[in-house]
């Protein structure tokens, strides 16, 4: 991971604090969620593994040290400071609440407790993966749900901002509830399933339609999928028919999918293939998907790509990252609509509310779930991170318990989210103390 993945003011106000002799001062930051997306009721947090990743293999090569000594701006920074940076290494605590957990506006995502430099370096990388990810897998959450059970399969690396966003969006949908990606290299990379079909270039590379999707079922026998709306798409279904078995089924790509469907369907089952299955992909998002469920419409899954990879509708969330306690001191900013609360915390997670205390609270909640947990003590890994599946199967789970009033596609009133006695007159004190 290079250090140098941040923002310049990262490592000024590093050397600031090196150059005041505060460096080693312990200091806590928390990444939290000052407001969510338009629309959305949750989000889903994804990205942890990515953070874990980032803090415990950032490291400044001496040419990058070198770099930044010709930068105007570490002119009067002493040469000691980058003999620090060559050797920092993360040896810090990292809390967070668990990939696949639905959180709420105001609740913290993680905090890290390190010497100052080590927790403040970082705060670019993991705003930057952790906003992403988790506004995919958000995103993932809400078109599963408009699926209404059918499969859905992550289809936009090649309209995501970048082929590694790509890589990453795959696995945040999956964890948000798509059944797998396109992307291999997600695939490869975590255990996600992958699934294809074929392009429409595919058909145009040979002479005939009807020669193009043999030989495609030549080449995939049961896992073919014939993309049947090249020229017409019922005369596609038609030559796909004349095919028979074997094949899963047929993807239609444009047109009015609802009724295409309808007749797509009729065909198939004249010729026996009761059991083949229809697709539905082409600019689809959740608020489409929902428009086709709620008309009946006979498709069984669906392939969701620019909407889904890039968040369409929402492409930034509202995610802060602050200093909330350095060294013994309390700490939190008042500016209009950008409060910070002080104070490294925890969330304790009851069926109807939460509960947002200060993490070293002797607080007990009956029958609460206490969210943030131990991931990184002293610069070592406490334990392997579940993977994508379990994070996915804890999403599924989590959102199964969330009030359905919260899980719509449209904003409904915010899931309760309300602060301790303790954490409350802290706020006060320190605002009195501002």
């Amino acid at each position: 991971m290079n250090g140098l993945l941040t923002d310049l003011y990262e490592l000024t106000m590093s050397a600031g604090y090196f150059q005041a002799g505060i460096s080693h001062q312990v200091a806590t930051f928390e990444l939290s969620i000052r407001r969510l997306p338009s629309r959305r009721n949750f989000v889903i947090v994804a990205g942890l593994p990515q953070v874990v990743e980032y803090l415990l293999g950032f490291r400044f090569a001496s040419e990058e040290i070198d770099y930044l000594r010709s930068l105007p701006q570490f002119a009067r920074v002493s040469a000691s400071f980058f003999e620090r940076l060559l050797d920092l290494r993360f040896t810090g605590d990292l809390f967070a609440v668990p990939e696949g957990t639905p959180l709420f506006a105001g609740e913290p995502v993680l905090n890290v407790r390190a010497p100052i430099i080590e927790a403040q370096i970082p705060e670019t990388y993991l705003l930057a993966t952790i906003s992403f990810q988790t506004l995919i897998a958000t995103k993932a959450a809400r078109v599963a749900q408009a699926a209404g059970g059918r499969a859905v399969v992550e289809f936009g690396t090649r309209r995501a901002h970048t082929p590694e966003a790509g890589v990453l969006a795959g696995r945040a949908a999956y964890i948000g509830g798509c059944i797998g990606t396109s992307n291999t290299l997600t695939g490869f990379r975590s255990g996600v399933p992958v699934y294809g079909t074929a392009a429409h270039s595919w058909v145009l590379a040979f002479p005939s339609e009807l020669e193009a999707q043999r030989r495609l079922q030549e080449l995939l026998g049961p896992n073919t999928i014939y993309i049947i709306d090249t020229y017409d798409t019922v005369e596609g279904a038609r030559i796909a028919a004349s095919l028979g078995r074997p094949l899963w089924g047929v993807r239609l790509d444009s047109g009015d999918l609802i009724e295409l469907s309808r007749a797509v369907r009729c065909i198939l089952d004249e010729a026996g293939l009761r059991d083949a299955k229809i697709m539905a992909s082409g600019d689809l998002n959740e608020y489409k998907i929902q428009e086709i469920v709620a008309a009946g419409a006979p498709i069984d899954a669906f392939g969701v790509g620019t909407e889904l990879a890039t968040s369409a509708d929402a492409p930034a969330l509202g995610v802060v990252y602050k200093l909330v306690q350095a060294g013994d001191r309390y700490t939190a900013k008042f500016s209009p609509d950008k409060v910070t609360l002080p104070g490294a915390k925890q969330i304790y997670r009851s069926p109807d509310h939460d509960l947002v205390a200060l993490a070293n609270e002797s607080l007990p909640v009956p029958g609460a779930e206490p969210l943030l947990r131990p991931v990184i003590f002293h610069g070592r890994l406490l334990e392997p991170l579940p993977d994508a599946k379990a994070a996915r199967e804890r999403a599924a789970e989590s959102l199964g318990r969330l009030p359905e009033a919260h899980r719509g596609l449209d904003s409904a009133a915010p899931f309760p989210v309300e602060y301790s006695p303790m954490l409350s007159a802290l706020i006060e004190s320190a605002r009195r103390h501002a």
